[in-house]
């Protein structure tokens, strides 16, 4: 499944995939700024 997610600090979009449905507990590294965050409530749709 291949997600498009927001990083609520820097705001920028990029692409997460997960072989699974089961994003609870998920974390996701912003590639633009050294924040990590959880994937599930800064969903913006799936690709």
């Amino acid at each position: 499944m291949m997600l498009l997610v927001r990083c609520p600090k820097c705001k920028n979009t990029m692409k997460y995939h997960t072989p699974d449905n089961i994003l609870a507990g998920k974390r996701k590294k912003c590639v633009y700024c050294p924040s990590s965050f959880a994937v599930r409530p800064n969903l913006i749709k799936e690709i």
